[in-house]
Order: C-alpha cells, then structure tokens, then sequence
C-alpha cells in the first residue's frame, strides 16, 4: 500500500500521515496524542508490516474497534473507521476526503456535468476544455487541481499562443545557462515548476506543429528535456489542456497532429456560451458587481440580458469592471447601458473566425435533445429548463430540424 492517512471525523478534521511505527493515547509520548472521552494513555499501537498496517490495542480501558468490532489486533484496509473512544478515524490512502465539485449552475444540464467532475478530478487522465473565447475554461481547470489529489502541489498555467516558438520551448521544458542567447542562468520550465501538481496548457491549439511532437513525447514517456540539455528528466504533472480552436478541423488542415489530440482528449470539457446559460445570469451579475461594489437595476439589467454576449463570462465581468471605473458609487440605469456595452466584436463579425460557431451550435443542439428527452418531449418544460421562450425554442427545433415526436412516449 502506497503512503496512507489517518482522518479524524470531528470538527478539527485533521489529516496525519502513518508511519512505520505509531503510538496512539493520552500521554504526550505518544506519537499521535489524542484528547477524546473514554481514551487510555497508550490506547492503540498502529505497525507497518509485510502484510499491511496492523494495528494493536494496548489493553485500553474502553477498547479499540474497527468497522464497529471490538479488536485485540486487525489489518486495517482502505477506508476502515477506527474508533477509539469517542474518536472516529478513517484509514485511507486518499490524503483529501471526497467533496463535491466547486462551481454549480443553475441550468440543470451544464450543472450536471459539472458535478460529474468531482469524480474527473480524482482521477491523472488528462483533460481537454474546448468551446468559445470567455466561457470560463481557466476557473474550470482551476477547480479540476483543486479537487484533486495534487491540489497540495501548485498549478502552472502556460497560455500557449502568447509566446514565440522559442520563448514557449523554454518555457514549458527550460533550457540551461547557454544554451541560447539571453540564457544566462538555469531554469526551470513548467513542467518542472509544477512538479506534484498540475499543469494547464491554454490555447493549446496555438501550438506550433514542430513543439506539438516534443509535447506528446513529454506526455508519453512522462519526461522532458531542457533545451540545450543532454540528458531527459522524469516528470510527475498532471495535465488540463484547453482552446477555442475547432481541433477536428485543424487536424484536416494538417495544423495539429491527430496523436496528441487523442492524448490528451481522455476526458473532454465543453462549457456553454453564456447565452446558452442564462440562468445563471443574475447570478454571475450578482457576482462581479458584489466584488467590484457596483449597483444595477432591474431595468439596466434586463436590458443586459437582450444582448448576445460573444465574449460570454469574460465579456460581463469586463462590462461590470467598466461600470465601476465610469460610474464609481453610482447605481448602473437602463440609461447607461449603451455606453457600457462593446460592441466591437458586433460590428465586425464579418472578421471573426468561424470555428466557434460549430461548437456553439453543436452544444445547443445537444442541450435541446437532452432537456426534450428528460421532459418526453414537453416543449413549455424544456423552454423553461432552458431559460428560453417557447417562441424561441420551436424556432430552434426548426432549425436543427429535431422532430419532437420521436421523444414523446
């Protein structure tokens, strides 16, 4: 058994690693001192052995138990509850107890995948967070380390198209005093930096091609080499990936390799645009003016939620953040809105790249059969899951061409 812990269920909660070797009691000898009722001085002895951990009571005056059995001595197993008077431990290998993801929504489908990634984040498979610019991919890769069995170690983010070629291969491997010009000392990159942790490679679709190949070799062999070295170094990351880029259609183009996309798709992430989730609107409205100490009324507001957002989250808390330094300590009216509002992205989406509209339009269709599915084709309860009006859902059932009967039963 790999290194395990003891978990104290009581309001302290602590977390202690066992040895080989642990005294459990009162007395202040003892290498884990415990204050509870019922508690002898040198109550519980717990010995690492061939076999696994065994523990021992020392002939306490109340008694040891394990999974609620009265024991002179037991091997201990993963996730028996060791009760020494009024104490409960668990023995686990799991240095964090199992907790529910971080971030929620309000709209039920993208609420229910998010929860599925508490199991997600347990697990060293690789995660890959596609969709549109702005929809929060960064805090849901920040969660992911957080939940997980590295969060004790520190997450790297490396955005991968704001560096030059040779600035990104230095960056994600390091290189050595030298090796090129303006090297004038070691360092580390973030493979290293964020040993024991997780490493969050963003916009990887930016990656050149010729550093895609040295990526998978990293990720398969689980080593890296510093440029300019001449000698590999072992790993220990986990890594979360994620772009707004369509990776299928950059895979047709030749532009990114088709080996390290399955590599790194083991588990894959698609958070909606915010137009997709307005439920939770008011909510993230809430949010950002509560942080940055703004006011809007109800009136300003609903005129906010007539507006497209194709910057999503990104773009309402950039709105707010203006708000604040346009209107500081004034309530936001309907009246200023249209100053605060950008519409740059509105005026130009002739120029804009077309790869996010596959994705966005794929993710409302799947909403759709989903919600349709669980309401057997009830369109009045799947516009309002939906946070849409009926209208507007019929529109978009003619759009997709989704024939409602075949979910009525």
């Amino acid at each position: 058994m790999n290194q395990v812990f003891l978990k104290f269920l009581d309001e302290n909660a602590r977390t202690l690693p066992v040895g080989d070797f642990m005294t459990l009691g009162k007395d202040t000898q003892c290498q884990v001192i415990l204050t509870g009722d019922n508690v002898s001085d040198r109550h519980a002895r717990i010995e690492k052995k061939d076999s696994g951990y065994l523990i021992r009571d020392l002939r306490s005056q109340t008694g040891t138990f394990v999974n609620d059995a009265r024991v002179i001595e037991a091997y201990l197993q993963e996730g028996d509850y060791i009760r020494i008077g009024n104490l409960e431990i668990l023995f686990t290998s799991q240095a964090k107890t199992a907790q529910a993801f971080p971030l929620t929504s309000r709209n039920e489908v993208w609420n229910e995948e998010l929860q599925n990634l508490g199991n997600v984040a347990k697990s060293e498979f690789p995660v890959l967070i596609l969709g549109p610019s702005g929809t929060g991919k960064d805090v849901i890769a920040q969660a992911l380390h957080e939940c997980s069995h590295r969060s004790s170690g520190i997450f790297v983010s490396v955005n991968c198209s704001a560096l030059s070629e040779t600035l990104i291969e230095s960056e994600l491997f390091g290189h050595i005093k030298g090796s090129f010009t303006g090297a004038i000392s070691d360092r580390k990159g973030a493979f290293e930096s964020a040993r024991g942790g997780t490493l969050f490679l963003d916009e990887i679709g930016d990656l050149s091609y010729g550093l895609q190949a040295k990526l998978l070799r990293a990720l398969e062999n689980n080593e890296i080499r510093p440029v300019g070295a001449d000698r590999n170094i072992k790993t220990d990351v986990r890594i979360i990936a994620a772009t707004h880029q369509n990776l299928a259609q950059k895979i047709r183009e030749g532009a990114f390799r088709a080996d390290l996309y399955f590599r790194l798709n083991v588990v894959s992430i698609t958070p909606p645009a915010l137009t997709l989730r307005m439920e939770d609107f008011d909510g993230l409205l809430y949010g950002f003016a509560k942080k940055l100490r703004v006011r809007f009324s109800f009136s300003a507001i609903q005129q906010l939620k007539k507006h497209p957002w194709p910057g999503n989250i990104r773009e309402l808390k950039n709105l707010v953040s203006r708000a604040a330094a346009l209107y500081p300590q004034q309530s936001i009216e309907e009246s200023h809105i249209e100053k605060l509002l950008d519409r740059t992205l509105l005026e130009n989406s002739a120029d804009l790249p077309t790869n996010d509209i596959p994705v966005i339009k794929e993710i409302e269709r799947q909403m759709i059969i989903k919600r349709l599915s669980a309401n057997h084709g009830n369109q009045r309860r799947t516009a309002q899951d939906l946070g849409m009006p009926k209208s507007t859902l019929h529109d978009r059932l003619k759009y997709y061409s989704i024939d409602v009967a075949n979910f009525k039963v």
